[in-house]
């Protein structure tokens, strides 16, 4: 619950500075394809990786037997933002950090499924 609500706030905060203009690549690097601004950029890393990393901890913390589906599309969304940025942004230390933990949270998620989570014990 807790890496994957960090995983969303990150992803909003970066949605908000590509959104906002703050803290961007200059906007030529856009042209191929068609685009004047990184609003759409922006509103592509909310929605690939804010809102399913939200739903992923939301899943986690009511304990949720979806929890660990969720936990593997949110890491599979990250991974592929990652991978989706790279030629436009180039390779960085945050895409080494934020995929592994995309490939971390997905065996988790993965060990958990497997596991049965939540058991019936869980409490809830």
């Amino acid at each position: 619950m807790v890496a994957e609500s960090l995983i969303a706030l990150a992803g909003t905060a970066g949605a908000a500075q590509l959104c906002s203009g703050s803290l961007t690549l200059p906007t030529s690097d856009l042209a191929p394809l068609g685009l004047s601004s990184w609003v759409l950029p922006g509103l592509w890393l909310f929605a690939s990786v804010a809102a399913p990393s939200s739903a992923a901890a939301w899943l986690a913390w009511r304990g949720s037997a979806h929890t660990p589906v969720a936990v593997l599309v949110a890491s599979t969304a990250l991974l592929t933002e990652l991978v989706v940025q790279i030629p436009f942004v180039g390779p960085s230390v945050l895409q080494v950090v934020f995929g592994t933990a995309a490939v971390a949270l997905a065996t988790l998620g993965w060990r958990a499924r497997e596991a049965g989570w939540p058991r019936a014990d869980h409490g809830r």
